[in-house]
């Protein structure tokens, strides 16, 4: 958990800057694909991902240790090639899990986040989710486990592996002549994430392309059909944390309403999408059917609007740097208080995402996270330790939690008049 948050300290700001510079690129090139309030919501669900990964806020099923210690028919040492072969293990992996997510029910609501977003660009790449608490993937490493792969190897190589899937969520690069044979490229990933007939549940592949290729998933992608990014039932939000459960919501709603009971148990497991056919028909859902005639879902925004999203998601970030740097001190002040740190975070996400929905319901979620910021500045007379480097911290942050309430209490009602009038004026 600390290696890792030591990790997520240097990739965090190397991630965003990336994103910027292809804000800066694109608007530079007359060909911008990253919209502001898109890429926010974006980089916040990133935010509560490793948040999630690094509190611990998941369910093993197999551990990769349990499975080595019973499986391993040979021991290897840590050698480049072993490290080579776990990179290919994991790719292995990852293809199966990427499949499995996309074709069946439940564990749809586990990637539906990735997708959710109508642009496809760098920031999307960090779209990831914090819904699938089980963890099946080690399920898939029995290669590696059988070849006595050391478990460190997977722990180095399991970092390196996702990171090096950011680069190819990117409009601005071409086909890239023979490594199209080989690796996936921003080509092959435009076509996973489009909702276009040709492309639906095409190109699995992690890493490398001829895992799609061998198991008949392969597409490419085609001059005459441009991609259309999203996903055919659109989320309609910009809150991460709302995405990550839309879909297991719907699947519950589903389960309660349907009177066959056998439908009831076996919805969970049917084709992705797969609903009852008595409550499809009595509670229809919106589904995109013209992938090339369809409105994306923005909200009216304002300058000042746009620039407090970014003041809030760069405190944001700037706590959750603390989160990662500091967590051997936070785990010595009280083993819960990890706990307590997420929850303020996923908070943040939640009220930021919110106001950016232009939802009045925004101000009850920030006097929430501001009250338990108080609180903890109450109850610990600091900020889990920051004192130690700052003295006037609680101070600082005090101001700031009272600040925010005002100012998103402010938008709240500055929306609701600018929603009013639209209103008058429609009449």
């Amino acid at each position: 958990m600390e290696q890792y948050g030591k990790i997520l300290l240097i990739a965090m700001p190397a991630f965003l800057l990336l994103v910027l510079f292809e804000k800066w690129y694109g608007w530079r090139k007359g060909k911008d694909t990253v919209r502001n309030m898109d890429m926010i919501s974006s980089l916040s669900s990133g935010v509560t991902n490793v948040t999630k990964d690094v509190v611990g806020l998941y369910l093993v099923i197999l551990s990769y240790p349990f499975l080595l210690k019973y499986l391993a028919v040979t021991s290897i040492s840590n050698t480049v090639l072993v490290y080579i072969i776990a990179f290919f293990a994991l790719d292995f992996a990852g293809y199966w899990v990427h499949r499995l997510q996309h074709v069946t029910n439940f564990f749809w609501n586990g990637h539906i986040v990735h997708h959710s977003s109508e642009e496809y660009n760098l920031a999307c790449a960090l779209r990831q989710s914090i819904s699938a608490i089980v963890k099946i993937y080690a399920i898939f490493l029995l290669p590696a486990a059988l070849l006595g792969v050391p478990y460190p190897v997977i722990a180095v190589v399991a970092p390196l592996h996702l990171f090096a899937q950011f680069w190819y969520h990117t409009q601005h690069i071409g086909r890239m002549g023979f490594l199209e044979k080989i690796i996936v490229t921003p080509s092959h990933h435009r076509v996973h994430h489009a909702i276009n007939k040709e492309y639906l549940d095409k190109n699995y592949g992690q890493i490398f392309i001829f895992w799609d290729k061998w198991f008949g998933t392969f597409q490419e992608e085609m001059p005459a059909v441009p991609p259309v990014y999203g996903i055919t039932r659109p989320v309609r939000t910009w809150n991460p944390i709302r995405i990550n459960f839309q879909h297991v919501w719907l699947l519950i709603k589903d389960a309660w309403r349907t009177n066959d009971w056998k439908e009831k148990f076996t919805l969970w497991f049917r084709h992705t999408g797969y609903r009852p056919a008595d409550v499809a028909a009595k509670y229809p859902v919106y589904k995109i059917d013209d992938v090339y005639h369809f409105e994306k879902y923005d909200t009216q925004t304002s300058p000042t609007l746009n620039v407090w999203s970014w003041i809030q998601l760069l405190l944001i970030l700037l706590f959750v740097s603390y989160l990662f740097g500091n967590i051997a001190l936070i785990n010595s002040l009280d083993t819960n208080y990890i706990f307590w740190y997420g929850g303020f975070i996923f908070l943040s996400v939640y009220a930021l995402t919110d106001l950016m929905d232009r939802n009045a319901s925004a101000i009850i979620w920030e006097c929430i996270r501001c009250s338990f910021g108080l609180t903890i500045l109450f109850e610990q007379n600091d900020w889990f330790g920051a004192g130690t480097y700052l003295p006037a911290a609680k101070f600082i942050l005090g101001a700031y939690f009272i600040a925010s309430v005002l100012v998103t209490g402010w938008f709240v009602v500055k929306h609701k008049k600018e929603d009013q009038q639209l209103n008058r004026l429609a009449i």
